[in-house]
């Protein structure tokens, strides 16, 4: 690839047919690894798309221009990509993490199931956002006016289903009304 082009969008597909595009294989070799694949499609900045192979079941990926890079979460791995050259910087192992969105900001923002956290320029600098209620079961429904609506259980008083809204600049969870 050359050094000018840059990731712009990235989304989950099904396998692409063999040829259908330039195709990369993310791959760490690991005997815990699944035998599932995850399929992205990356689309440049100058409209040519690629695909990318990510060892794991697909769960999200989400790019952020803040950072220049793409997160690709996998039930096998979260991974980190360089959105300049495509490569992978960093990753981690057997991610607990099962929800991942970007800010209007660019900052990541990944939730297993009672937690969640924002992911700034590395892997390693994660901040956790404080709650109202403890959470359990989370889910991400998208983004309106820089809030974040989500939804979850509280935690051992699983009848009691809650919606949230996190603010996108304050990262400061609220109870919707």
């Amino acid at each position: 690839m050359e050094d000018k082009r840059m990731i712009a969008k990235a989304e989950l597909i099904t396998q692409p047919y063999s040829g259908e595009y330039t195709e990369k294989i993310y791959d760490i070799p690991s005997p815990w690894n699944s035998q599932n694949w995850t399929w992205i499609k990356f689309t440049n900045d100058d409209l040519t798309e690629w695909c990318g192979s990510f060892r794991g079941f697909p769960r999200e990926v989400a790019v952020s221009e803040k950072y220049n890079c793409v997160l690709a979460l996998t039930s096998d791995y979260l991974f980190k990509l360089d959105c300049f050259s495509g490569e992978l910087t960093e990753y981690e192992s057997q991610p607990q993490y099962q929800r991942l969105t970007v800010s209007p900001s660019g900052d990541f923002i990944i939730a297993d199931y009672y937690d969640i956290e924002i992911i700034k320029s590395t892997l390693n600098n994660k901040i956790q956002v404080d709650s109202p209620v403890e959470m359990d079961m989370i889910k991400f429904h998208g983004w309106s006016n820089n809030k974040l609506s989500i939804t979850c259980d509280e935690f051992s008083n699983w009848d009691n289903h809650v919606e949230l809204e996190l603010d996108g600049e304050t990262f400061k969870i609220t109870i919707k009304d």
